[in-house]
C-alpha cells in the first residue's frame, strides 16, 4: 500500500520560495507601519495593530512553518532550521502586537538594573510588553546572525536576506526607545523585500526548469569546509553507528536554537529586567512548540535520545513560563514563595536531567556540557533548596545554558551542512560498550549473564510517555486541601505534561502504528486533565468536592476503562503493568476526593510510587531503545497474545525472494540474465532492472512504467574499476570527481561511446542513455553490487508508474507493478525516500557541472564536492 513516506521530493518543488516570500511580506508590512509612524507621528493602535499581528502570524508564521516542514522533508539542514526559527520570530512579534493592542493602558516603564526586590509586587502598575520584546529580539538577533553566517556556506543570496533581518531586528529593538530607529529599520526592511523577491524568483525558476536560471544559488559564498578540518576520530559511539539517514534533515540545531531563545528570555526575567511574564510566556510557548517539532523530527529519524531530550526541554520551558505567568499576573512573588515550598515537580525535572546526562556520556563533550548546564538549571528551580538570591542564581544558570546552547546551535548547524565535524564538539567521555555495561549492571547481577541481549521491545516514544506521567504525578502532590495559591501554581506542571504533552505522544503512537496505538496516552491525558480541573482549578470555577457528582461518575467509568488497560499492559511488560495498576489506585484516590473521604497521606504515597515507576520506566525505555537491546529489565509480559488468524494472503504475483539469501540473489540474477525485468532495491529507492544484454527487456521497462520514449534510462555498475577497464575518454578532473561521489546517491552523465560495449553493455547499447550521453551510477548497497557482479551492468529506472511517487518498500513494488514483473528482490524499507541526484558532467572541463535533478544528495553538497576536487586538481 502506498504511503506518504514515499512522496517524491521533486513534488515539493522549491519550498524555500514559500519561506522567502513569507519573510518578504512580513518585512514589507513592518516597513509600511514604521515609515507611516515616522511620517504621521501616530503609532498604530487598536484594530490596526491587531490586523498587523494577525498578518504576521498567518504569513510570517504559518506560511513559513509550512516551508520549514517541506524543507526538512527535502533533507535541507539549513533551510528547515532557518524557516522554523523565523516562523517563531514573526509569530511571536505578531502575538505581541495583538497583546499590545488588547491592553493599550500598559505603560512603558523601565526597571533599574538588578531591581529584584521590587520585581514581582502585584500592586505595582503593569509594564508594557516592550521589555519582553527587547529580551526576545536580542535573543533572535544572535540567532539571526548565526543563520546569516551559516547561509553563506549554502548560497550568496540568503546571507543578504538573513543579514538584513538581523539588522532590522536590532533597529526594531532600538525603536522601542527611540523613534528615529524606525527610519533605519524601514530602509533595511526594503532591502529584505528586494533580496527576498529576487531569491524567491530565482528558486521558482529553478524549480520549474530544474536548473539555475538566475545567479545566486548553487554556489556558496564560501566553502563550509574552510571552517575547519574534519576530525578523524568521530565522537559517535561504537555500536551506535547507523546507516546514514537522509529522509529528514537533522533537527538538533533547531532544538539548540529554541533552548537559546528560551534560556535568554528567562535570564532577562530572573535578573530583574522584566516585571511581568505575560508576553514572555507567549514567546516561549511559540519557540517551545518549535522545539517540540524538532523532537518530532528526531522521532522520524529514529533518534530516541534527541527526541526525548528536546521533548523534555520543551516541557520544562513551557511549565516554567506559565508558572511565572501565574506568579506575576495573579499571585505576586510574596504570596507564591510560601506556596511553592510544597511543590515538588522540580525534583522530577532534576532526576530526568541527571538521567539525560548519564545517557550522553558516550556522546561528545559539548552534549555533556549542555546536559550539565540543564542539571544546574533544574536544581536552581527547586523551591525547597534554600538559596539566597534564588532569582539571581536562576538568571546565572539560564545565562550558562544560553552560552552552551548558542555555541551548540552554531556547531551543529555547520557540522550538519558540511556533514563532517568541522566545529569542535569534543570527544566522548566513555565508550558505548562501557555505558551499556554500566546500564546492564543490575540485570547482570540478577541473571548472572554478561552477554548483551539482542533486540528490544521498547518503542521510541515510551520514555517521553513515562516522563510526562511521572512529572504530572509528582507535581500533583499537595500537602493540604486548603491552599488555593499552591493549587493554582500547580496547574501548568500537571496540565502541560499530563494532558497537553500526551496528545503529542498520541500523535507519535498513531504514526508508529503500535498495538496500543494512542489509547494509553489519550486515556491518561484525560485523567490528568480531569484531575487538574477539579483539584487545582475547581476553586476558580466554583467546583468543590461537595458538588462534583459528575467527576464521581467519571472516576468510576475510568476505573472500568483502566481495568482493560491493565489487561493490555500485562501483554507488554511488568513496568507498564505496574504503572497501570498504580493508575487504578490513583483513580480510587480521585473518587474518594469527590466523596470527601480521601486520606491525604494515602494519595501522597500513591503519587510517589507512581512517579518512581515512571522514572524507572523512562530510564529503561530510553537506554534500551538507544542501543536496541534490553539492557535494563522491564519484565516479561504475563500473557502472550498469539494471532489465531491463518495465513490467507494471496500468493505474490511474481517471484519474491529475500535479499539476505544467496539463493534469492541467484534467482533474480538468473531471471535478469534470461531477459526478465525485476524490481530491485538500491541505495535510494526501489528500481526496475533489466540486463543491458537484452534490449527487449529494456523496451519492456518502458511499457511497464508507461515511460515516455524520450526519457533515457541509466546504467548501474558495481565499481569504478569496471569503468576504468573500459578505458572511456574521461579527463582526470572527471575521474577525480567520480572517485569522490561513487559509490553513492549521485549519478554522473558522461559522453557516450563505443567503450560502453567493453563495459558489458551489449545489444542494449542503443536503448540506454541518449545518442550522445549516458548516466552511470555506482550504488552504495552491497546486495545490488553483488547482483550486478552476477549479471553485468543493469539498465535501471525507478520502480513506479511514470509520474507517480517512488517506491520505498518492496511491498509497494509488488502491489503496483508485481503483475507485470517476473521477480522482486525483497529488502524491506529503502534507505531513502527520494531518487538519486543527477549531475551533467559532459562539460566538466569547460564549464563545470550542472545539476539536472536534485535528489537525496543536496545540490549544495554536490557543488562543494566539485569545488573541492577542482581546487585540488589546480
Amino acid at each position: 500500500m502506498e504511503s506518504t513516506a514515499g512522496f517524491a521530493a521533486v513534488f515539493y518543488s522549491e519550498p524555500a520560495v514559500l519561506g522567502l516570500l513569507a519573510n518578504v511580506v512580513s518585512a514589507f508590512l513592518l516597513c509600511l507601519q514604521n515609515l507611516t509612524v515616522v511620517h504621521t507621528g501616530i503609532k498604530p493602535q487598536g484594530a490596526e495593530d491587531i490586523l498587523a499581528g494577525v498578518h504576521l502570524i498567518l504569513t510570517g508564521g504559518f506560511v513559513q512553518l509550512l516551508a520549514g516542514f517541506l524543507t526538512f522533508r527535502k533533507y535541507d539542514h539549513f533551510g528547515g532550521t532557518a524557516f522554523f526559527t523565523f516562523s517563531a520570530l514573526w509569530s511571536s512579534y505578531g502575538a505581541t502586537r495583538i497583546i499590545a493592542a488588547a491592553y493599550p493602558s500598559l505603560q512603558n516603564v523601565t526597571l533599574p538594573s538588578g531591581n529584584t526586590s521590587h520585581l514581582l509586587l502585584a500592586d505595582m502598575a503593569q509594564l508594557s510588553s516592550s521589555q519582553s520584546v527587547v529580551a526576545g529580539l536580542v535573543a533572535y538577533i544572535s540567532i539571526s546572525f548565526i543563520l546569516s553566517f551559516c547561509s553563506a556556506t549554502v548560497n550568496y543570496i540568503m546571507p543578504f536576506i538573513f543579514g538584513a533581518i538581523t539588522l532590522a531586528l536590532v533597529f526594531e529593538a532600538v525603536a522601542l526607545f527611540g523613534q528615529w530607529a524606525l527610519v533605519v529599520s524601514g530602509v533595511i526592511e526594503i532591502v529584505i523585500v528586494i533580496c527576498g523577491l529576487y531569491g524567491a524568483v530565482a528558486l521558482l525558476l529553478k524549480g520549474i526548469t530544474q536548473r539555475y536560471v538566475l545567479p545566486g544559488f548553487g554556489h556558496p559564498l564560501f566553502n563550509v569546509l574552510l571552517l575547519g578540518s574534519a576530525q578523524r576520530s568521530s565522537s559517535k559511539a561504537i555500536g551506535e553507528e547507523k546507516k546514514k539517514n537522509t529522509k529528514y534533515a537533522e533537527p538538533m540545531a533547531l532544538g539548540n536554537i529554541c533552548d537559546t531563545v528560551s534560556a535568554f528570555m528567562f535570564a532577562f526575567y530572573f535578573f530583574g529586567y522584566m516585571k511581568t511574564f505575560c508576553v514572555g510566556a507567549v514567546w516561549i510557548s511559540i519557540i517551545s512548540s518549535c522545539q517540540l517539532l524538532s523532537s518530532f523530527y528526531s522521532y522520524l529519524r529514529g533518534d530516541v535520545y534527541h527526541m526525548t531530550k528536546l521533548g523534555v526541554h520543551s516541557l520544562y520551558w513551557l511549565v516554567m513560563s506559565w508558572e511565572e505567568f501565574i506568579v506575576t499576573t495573579f499571585l505576586g512573588l510574596s504570596k507564591a514563595e510560601e506556596s511553592r515550598l510544597g511543590m515538588f515537580g522540580g525534583w522530577f525535572f532534576l532526576a530526568i536531567a541527571c538521567m539525560l546526562f548519564l545517557m550522553s556520556t558516550h556522546k561528545d563533550t559539548l552534549e555533556m556540557l549542555q546536559n550539565a548546564s540543564f542539571i544546574i538549571l533544574t536544581a536552581a528551580s527547586i523551591h525547597q533548596i534554600p538559596m539566597p538570591g534564588a532569582y539571581l542564581f536562576l538568571g546565572a544558570a539560564c545565562s550558562l545554558c544560553t552560552a552552551f546552547s548558542l555555541y551548540a546551535s552554531f556547531a551543529t548547524l555547520i557540522n550538519s551542512i558540511g556533514e563532517k565535524v568541522l566545529i569542535p564538539v569534543g570527544m566522548q567521555a566513555m565508550s558505548s560498550s562501557a555505558l551499556q555495561t554500566t546500564l546492564m549492571a543490575a540485570k547482570t547481577y540478577l541473571t548472572r549473564s554478561k552477554n548483551f541481549p539482542s533486540g528490544t521491545s521498547a518503542e521510541v516514544p515510551d520514555a517521553l510517555f513515562y516522563i510526562c506521567n511521572g512529572l504530572a504525578a509528582v507535581s500533583a502532590i499537595q500537602g493540604s486541601f486548603s491552599d488555593p495559591s499552591r493549587q493554582q501554581l500547580s496547574i501548568p506542571s500537571v496540565l502541560i505534561p499530563g494532558a497537553i504533552m500526551q496528545f503529542y505522544i498520541c500523535r507519535i503512537q498513531v504514526q508508529r502504528g503500535r498495538r496500543f496505538g494512542c489509547v494509553l496516552p489519550f486515556c491518561y491525558a484525560a485523567f490528568w486533565g480531569a484531575w487538574t480541573w477539579l483539584r487545582f482549578a475547581g476553586h476558580l470555577v466554583n467546583i468543590s468536592a461537595g458538588n462534583s457528582e459528575g467527576f464521581s461518575a467519571g472516576s468510576v467509568a475510568f476505573l472500568v476503562l483502566n481495568a482493560f488497560l491493565i489487561v493490555l499492559a500485562s501483554t507488554s511488560n511488568v513496568v507498564l503493568l505496574c504503572m497501570t495498576l498504580a493508575m487504578g489506585l490513583l483513580t480510587i484516590c480521585f473518587l474518594l476526593f469527590t466523596l470527601e473521604k480521601l486520606p491525604l497521606p494515602f494519595e501522597i504515597a500513591m503519587l510517589s510510587i507512581f512517579s518512581i515507576i515512571c522514572f524507572y520506566g523512562a530510564t529503561a525505555s530510553l537506554a534500551n531503545n538507544m542501543f536496541g537491546k534490553d539492557l535494563m529489565m522491564m519484565g516479561t509480559p504475563l500473557f502472550k497474545i498469539e494471532s489465531s488468524k491463518k495465513d490467507t494472503k494471496d500468493p505474490p504475483p511474481c517471484i519474491c525472494p529475500r535479499s539476505h539469501c544467496t539463493s534469492g540473489l541467484r534467482t533474480i540474477a538468473d531471471l535478469l540474465n534470461t531477459g526478465a525485468v525485476c524490481g530491485v532495491p538500491t541505495d535510494t529507492v526501489y528500481a526496475l532492472a533489466a540486463s543491458c544484454k537484452h534490449p527487449q527487456a529494456i523496451e519492456k521497462v518502458y511499457r511497464i512504467k508507461d515511460r515516455p520514449q524520450e526519457k533515457p534510462i541509466c546504467i548501474f555498475i558495481s565499481n569504478l574499476d569496471q569503468l576504468r577497464a573500459a578505458a572511456p575518454p574521461i579527463s582526470p578532473l572527471l575521474w577525480e570527481f567520480m572517485e569522490n561521489v561513487y559509490p553513492g546517491g549521485i549519478g554522473c552523465i558522461i559522453k557516450k561511446g563505443e567503450w560502453l560495449k567493453k563495459l558489458g553493455v551489449g545489444a542494449g547499447y542503443s536503448r540506454v542513455g541518449t545518442q550522445d550521453s549516458i548516466m552511470i551510477r555506482v550504488p552504495d548497497l552491497t546486495v545490488l553490487v553483488h547482483l550486478i557482479d552476477m549479471t553485468g551492468p543493469l539498465a535501471i529506472t525507478s520502480a513506479n508508474p511514470s509520474g507517480e511517487a517512488d517506491s520505498t518498500h518492496h511491498d509497494m513494488v509488488i502491489s503496483r507493478l508485481g503483475h507485470k514483473l517476473e521477480g522482486v528482490l525483497c529488502d524491506g524499507e529503502s534507505d531513502e525516500v527520494v531518487a538519486s541526484t543527477v549531475v551533467n558532467c559532459t562539460k566538466i572541463d569547460e564549464g563545470g557541472i550542472t545539476i539536472v535533478r536534485e535528489g537525496c544528495i543536496p545540490a549544495g553538497k554536490v557543488m562543494q564536492i566539485f569545488e573541492r576536487v577542482k581546487n585540488r586538481a589546480v
